[in-house]
């Protein structure tokens, strides 16, 4: 496990990243229970004492949130998908032009299943990045991002943290309510906290504005209009030549010129424009975050299993797909099950979280506030 530190927390995020991608890639529902369970294992060895490291109970719910959501949609406006009738709803019928959308009307067991497959495989995918949030520190997350996508990566990073504090913000009031005897259910309860809570958020939000407006959030530095133009166009070029590359090597039939040759070129220009418009935002890191062999190790983890669940895919391994019409129990693949139990190896390979790591966190939480 080596010395108690903080890991990168890039790596924690391409970790989580890879949980993602393989879990878009079935929806076999065993998988993502089991991939789920992963994420929340790791979770639990591995998270810090800090306002971030409380949100994971959040993206659960919301999951949950998501199934449920999407249950419904599919029981009240879906097409019907199978032939073993459930219920029956009462409904009308719709124009020629709304074709696939009902409302009411016959509701099946095949399209339920569809759905709640589909709500699970959405609801994983959340939680895993659900997961990454409360591994990663923002603040060093912010680190590590590219000069010339530095004000991107505040914006990003600022809402990554305040996120997690909206949470903590309503856990807050709920436990105030309770402490004078008042409900914490129900509408009322919930318009009762709605004001406060945004009032807090709006607070903190105009002073993080004045930190920042202070501090020259924004400037240009030296770099001229004529360049800010040609960093712009090798930026936007550079991203389209290597969406078309990519493209292009993944479709059969596509002109060789468009694939490799055309996603190098796109990487190199895009790589070109970052250093270029790096120099327009000079920063300087106090005490850089190390990569060593524990950071190689949680994003091998998250690398293997997206890659091992894209493989699986393209040789049509079975089981990643449940049956759904006719239904039937989902099948459980090994290969499978041993990719996800190596995505589980973070909760031992990365190093323990150093002493004190809580009162470090709450004052990188306050620098973020109050800086850019």
């Amino acid at each position: 496990m080596g010395e108690p530190r903080w890991l990168h927390a890039a790596a924690w995020w391409g970790w989580a990243l890879g949980l993602a991608t393989a879990a878009s890639r079935t929806t076999n529902p065993l998988l993502l229970v089991l991939i789920v369970l992963a994420a929340t294992w790791v979770v639990h060895a591995r998270r810090p004492l800090a306002p971030w490291g409380r949100s994971f109970a959040f993206f659960l719910r919301l999951g949950v949130v998501v199934i449920v959501v999407r249950v419904a949609v599919q029981v009240l406006f879906g097409a019907s998908v199978g032939t073993t009738e459930v219920i029956w709803l009462p409904g009308f019928t719709l124009p020629s032009w709304l074709a696939g959308v009902r409302i009411g009307g016959e509701v099946t067991l095949e399209s339920m299943l569809l759905a709640l497959y589909d709500g699970m495989r959405l609801a994983t995918i959340l939680i895993c990045v659900g997961a990454a949030n409360s591994l990663a520190s923002p603040t060093r997350l912010l680190k590590s991002v590219p000069a010339a996508l530095y004000e991107l990566g505040v914006s990003v990073v600022v809402a990554l943290t305040f996120t997690p504090q909206l949470v903590t913000d309503v856990e807050r009031l709920r436990t105030s309510r309770r402490l004078r005897g008042r409900s914490t259910h129900g509408a009322r309860a919930i318009a009762a906290s709605a004001v406060p809570v945004l009032e807090s958020a709006l607070e903190r939000a105009v002073t993080l504005a004045a930190a920042m407006d202070s501090r020259g959030y924004g400037r240009r530095g030296t770099v001229t209009a004529r360049q800010r133009r040609l960093i712009a166009v090798a930026l936007l070029g550079g991203l389209v030549a290597a969406c078309i590359g990519s493209y292009a090597l993944v479709s059969a039939g596509s002109p060789a010129v468009l694939g490799l040759p055309l996603l190098i070129l796109g990487v190199i220009a895009t790589a070109a424009g970052l250093v270029v418009a790096g120099r327009a935002s000079t920063r300087t890191t106090y005490r850089a975050d190390p990569w060593r062999l524990a950071e190689w190790l949680v994003l091998g983890a998250g690398v293997a299993v997206a890659a091992a669940f894209a493989l699986f895919g393209a040789l049509g391994l079975p089981g990643l797909d449940a049956p759904v019409d006719p239904p039937g129990w989902p099948a459980l693949p090994l290969v499978a099950v041993v990719a996800i139990g190596l995505a589980a190896t973070p909760a031992w390979t990365a190093p323990p979280l150093p002493p004190g790591h809580a009162a470090s966190a709450r004052v990188e939480t306050a620098a973020l506030e109050l800086s850019a």
